[in-house]
C-alpha cells in the first residue's frame, strides 16, 4: 500500500515539476494567500509581554491595530504515506558489550604485514577489553572483509584540528574518524530502548557517586591510536583542559556548558585508564550529551601538545587551530579509518585503521570494510547526483529541490539504492543576530541590531515572507509546508497547539515598519532610519547563506525579493562552511538562512543549546567578551531549559517544551521558513543496516549506521584505490610537523 501511494506521489511530482521546469528554484509567489483578512481574535498591535519595543512611532503614524494579521492556528501535517519503516528497538547491552574473547582475527592482507614485521599481532593492537559488536544487534549478521564506501564531500578540508574548530570536510569526515573518539556516543541512541544515557564509547562505564555529583568514567584499556602510541586518561585530560577550558581554543564546547548552579566542573585523573567528574548538582541527565561525538573528542596528546602554544612558545592559536593542515597525514585517530590521500577539491582517501579497538563476536577486527573514498564538490546536490549517477553508496537527501529526481532514479529496474523517509525534522529558519554588542563596530550596526531585538522588527520580516510561495517554488506538492521555527513537527516533544504562527501578510509587515518609525524619506524604494545615529541612512541588511546547502542559498535569494516588497534592501551572500563558521563567532553579521540542527529535534540531547546559557549558544545570540543583554523573552526560555534539564520524566518534558514553544514562536526567536522530512538515500549492497535507519535524529546518518558493522558480499564490493595499504607514520608530513 505504501509503495503505491510513493509511486503516485512521486507521479504527482513528476508532473508539478515539470511544470515549473522553467521557473526559477527560489521565485516567490506572486500572489498572497487568502489569509489576509485581520484575525479578530488575535489582534495583531498585541506584543509578547516579555518583550519591550525598541521606540515607539509617532501616533499620527502608527496603524490601528485592528489592521494588522494576527496568528492563526498552525496546520496538520499533509498524510504523504511514507514515514520511517519501523524500528527495532534494543537494550543497549544487546547491541555491544566490552569483553576479552579467545582469539582474534583480521584480513588475510594484514596478517602479511604482520609477518612482515610491519604490525604487532592483532591481538596487541587491541585493548584488553575491546568493544563486541553483538551478533543479537545486527541486522545480518557477522559480515566479511572488503568492498570501499564511496561518499561525497562538499565543504573544503581546512585541516585536522577538529576540536579547535577546523573542519576536515563534514558530510562523515569527522564522524569515520574523530568521532569514535569521543567518551560517549548518541547517534545509535534511536535504536535503544531508552534515550536516558548514551552509548558507551572511549569510556566503557561509568558510575555516580551516592550525592550524585561525581561521575567515574572507566576508559577501555589498551587502546592505541592508528600511530601505535597507546591511549590514556593523560589524552582526555589534555582534551579537556586545553581545547574545553582554554578560552582561546574554538572546540565545540566550552567549559560553561559544564557549569551547574553556578560551579565550573572539574576533571580529575585517577590512573591511566579512570577519570572523576564532579559537579555543581546531582546527576544532572544532560551531561553525559555533552560527552558524545563532536562534543568531546579526545584528541591524542602525543601530536597535538607540540602544536599547542601553551607547550609551544613558538606558536599562537590561530596557528595551532589551522594545524595539521590538509597535507599534513596521516592523521591520526581511533577511529574506524585514517585519512591517508587528499587532492583539493578531488578526492580523500581513507583506509582501515589496523589498531581499531571494537571485534564482532566471532573475534574479527573491525572494520569490515578497507577504505572510504570521498569525491569533493562544492555544492551538497552533489552527493546525490553522485548517487543516482551509481558513483556513490550514500546520500542524506536534505535539498528539496533533487528530491523528485532522486525518487524516480530509485524507482527504476536495477536501480542500486534505496530511499527511505523520516519524520519533519528537516527545517530551514532565517536566524537574526540579536547580540546588542557582539560584532557591533558603529553606528550601523548599532541601529540594525536595536530593530533586530524589537518583536515587531522580526514579525515584519516573518509576515512578509510567503512561506508557501518559497516551498512550491522548490518543490511542489505536500512533501514541504510552511513552519514557524522552534520545534520541528516531527519532533517527539512537538506540540501543535503550543506554535503561535504568522501568516503571510505583506499590510501587516508595512504597518509594523511603520510603526517602528522606518520610512522612504528620499524616495527611493528603501525605508531609512529616522532616528537615531543611523537617522537618514537605507535601511540596508546582509543575509549569508552556506553554498553547501542548496536550499539555503535559493531561499536566501527570494527572500532578497519578498523583503524588498515591504522596502529593505538585502544583500545576499553565499559563503564557504569554513567561513560562516568564522563570522559567525565573530558576530559581524545580519542575518543567516540556516538548516537548522538536532536540537530541535530531541533538545535533551543538547538542551543548553536551547537557550542563552553558553556563550556560544544559540549561534544567533552568543556572548563575546562583553556580558550578553539578555531580552526579557530569553529569561523565561533560560527559566525553562533550566527545569527541562534537570529532568527525565516524560510528561514533565514534554509539558516544559510546550512553554518553550510557545515562547520561541510568539517571540520569533528566530523565524522558520519550511520544514519537511529527510531522506536516506543508501546501497542496497550494504549489509547490517538496521530496519529505520534515519538520516537525521539523534546524530546523521554517518553517526546512526554504526559504520565499522556494515558489509557487502564479496560478488558486489567494489575496487580500491589503495588496496591492501595501511597508514605509514615514520618520515610522514605529519612526523615532520611535530618534529617527529
Amino acid at each position: 500500500m505504501k509503495s503505491r501511494k510513493l509511486m503516485s506521489l512521486l507521479a504527482l511530482l513528476m508532473i508539478f515539476s515539470m511544470l515549473v521546469s522553467c521557473a526559477s528554484p527560489a521565485a516567490p509567489a506572486p500572489a498572497a494567500p487568502a489569509a489576509e483578512k485581520p484575525a479578530a481574535e488575535a489582534p495583531a498591535a498585541e506584543k509578547p509581554a516579555a518583550e519591550k519595543p525598541a521606540a515607539e512611532a509617532p501616533a499620527a503614524e502608527a496603524p490601528a491595530a485592528g489592521e494588522l494579521q494576527g496568528p492563526i492556528p498552525y496546520p496538520d501535517p499533509p498524510d504523504l504515506g511514507v514515514g520511517a519503516l519501523e524500528v527495532k528497538r534494543e537494550p543497549i547491552d544487546k547491541i555491544v558489550t566490552y569483553k576479552a574473547l579467545p582469539e582474534y582475527k583480521e584480513p588475510a592482507w594484514v596478517t602479511e604485514l604482520v609477518e612482515a614485521g610491519k604490525l604487532p599481532p592483532v591481538a596487541e593492537r587491541l585493548p584488553k577489553e575491546p568493544q563486541v559488536i553483538l551478533t543479537s544487534g545486527m541486522a545480518d549478521g557477522v559480515g566479511v572483509y572488503g568492498d570501499v564506501g564511496r561518499f561525497f564531500s562538499a565543504c573544503p578540508t581546512a585541516g585536522w584540528n577538529n576540536m579547535a574548530g577546523t573542519t576536515a570536510g563534514w558530510f562523515g569526515i569527522e564522524h569515520y574518524t574523530f568521532h569514535y573518539q569521543a567518551l560517549t556516543v548518541t547517534g545509535p541512541l534511536w535504536r535503544a530502548d531508552q534515550d536516558v544515557e548514551p552509548f558507551p564509547q572511549i569510556a566503557k562505564s561509568w558510575e555516580w557517586s551516592e550525592d550524585g555529583k561525581q561521575l567515574t568514567m572507566h576508559l577501555i584499556e589498551g587502546a592505541k591510536w592508528s600511530d601505535g602510541v597507546p591511549f590514556t586518561a593523560d589524552d582526555v585530560i589534555f582534551t579537556w583542559e586545553d581545547y574545553i577550558v582554554d578560552p582561546n581554543v574554538n572546540s565545540p564546547r566550552k567549559a560553561d556548558s559544564y557549569e551547574y548552579n553556578g560551579i565550573p566542573a572539574t576533571l580529575e585523573k585517577l590512573d591511566d585508564y579512570t577519570i572523576k567528574w564532579t559537579f555543581g548538582a546531582s546527576r544532572p541527565p544532560d551531561v553525559l550529551y555533552k560527552m558524545d561525538q563532536g562534543d568531546f573528542d579526545v584528541f591524542p596528546a602525543h601530536i597535538y601538545k607540540p602544536l599547542h602554544p601553551k607547550y609551544n612558545p613558538n606558536t599562537d592559536y590561530k596557528t595551532f587551530a589551522n594545524q595539521p593542515g590538509p597535507q599534513d597525514l596521516p592523521m591520526v585517530t581511533m577511529g574506524p579509518f585514517v585519512v591517508t590521500a587528499y587532492k583539493t577539491d578531488e578526492l580523500l582517501v581513507m583506509r582501515r585503521n589496523p589498531y581499531f579497538w571494537k571485534v564482532d563476536e566471532t573475534g574479527q577486527q573491525l572494520p569490515y570494510f578497507d577504505e572510504i573514498q570521498y569525491q569533493k564538490g562544492t555544492a551538497g546536490t552533489g552527493r546525490t547526483l553522485c548517487v543516482m549517477a551509481g558513483g556513490c553508496d550514500q546520500d542524506n537527501l536534505e535539498n528539496p529541490s533533487v528530491f523528485v529526481e532522486a525518487l524516480s532514479k530509485a524507482q527504476e529496474p536495477g536501480a542500486p539504492n534505496t530511499i527511505t523517509w523520516g519524520p519533519e525534522t528537516l527545517g530551514y529558519a532565517l536566524n537574526i543576530n540579536q547580540s546588542a554588542n557582539l560584532g557591533v563596530k558603529d553606528d550601523r550596526d548599532k541601529a540594525v541590531r536595536e530593530l533586530f531585538r524589537d518583536v515587531r522588527f522580526r514579525r515584519a520580516l516573518s509576515q512578509a515572507m510567503d512561506r508557501e510561495g518559497i516551498t512550491q517554488a522548490i518543490m511542489r506538492g505536500p512533501f514541504l509546508r510552511p513552519w514557524a521555527g522552534g520545534l520541528y513537527p516531527g519532533a517527539p516533544e512537538f506540540d501543535q497547539a503550543s506554535v503561535v504562527y504568522y501568516p503571510y501578510s505583506l499590510d501587516t509587515a508595512k504597518a509594523l515598519l511603520a510603526e517602528l518609525g522606518l520610512k522612504d524619506t528620499d524616495g527611493n524604494g528603501i525605508l531609512n532610519f529616522t532616528t537615531g545615529p543611523a537617522a537618514g541612512q537605507d535601511v540596508i541588511l546582509s543575509l549569508n547563506a552556506v553554498q553547501d546547502q542548496v536550499e539555503s542559498v535559493n531561499i536566501a535569494e527570494a527572500l532578497v525579493n519578498q523583503f524588498a516588497a515591504v522596502g529593505l534592501k538585502i544583500n545576499m551572500r553565499p559563503l564557504t562552511s569554513d567561513a560562516a563558521s568564522d563570522i559567525s563567532q565573530s558576530g559581524e553579521w545580519d542575518m543567516t538562512v540556516d538548516r537548522m540542527g538536532q536540537n530541535f529535534a530531541l533538545p535533551h540531547t543538547s538542551c543548553l543549546s536551547m537557550a542563552p546559557i553558553t556563550k556560544n549558544a544559540p549561534g544567533w545570540h552568543r556572548e563575546g567578551d562583553e556580558p550578553r543583554i539578555l531580552q526579557p523573552f530569553e529569561e523565561e526560555l533560560i527559566r525553562i531549559i533550566d527545569a527541562y534539564c534537570a529532568t527525565t520524566d516524560p510528561a514533565e518534558r514534554k509539558a516544559l517544551m510546550s512553554q518553550y514553544n510557545k515562547v520561541f514562536t510568539e517571540n520569533l526567536y528566530n523565524v522558520g521558513v519550511f520544514v519537511g522530512r529527510y531522506g536516506e538515500n543508501l546501497a542496497k549492497r550494504f549489509k547490517n543496516v538496521p530496519t529505520g535507519l534515519p538520516a537525521f535524529l539523534y546524530d546523521w546518518t554517518e553517526g546512526n549506521i554504526m559504520l565499522e558493522q556494515v558489509w557487502t558480499p564479496v560478488d558486489e564490493q567494489k575496487p580500491q584505490v589503495q588496496p591492501n595499504t595501511i597508514a605509514v607514520y615514520e618520515g610522514s608530513a605529519l612526523y615532520k610537523l611535530i618534529g617527529k
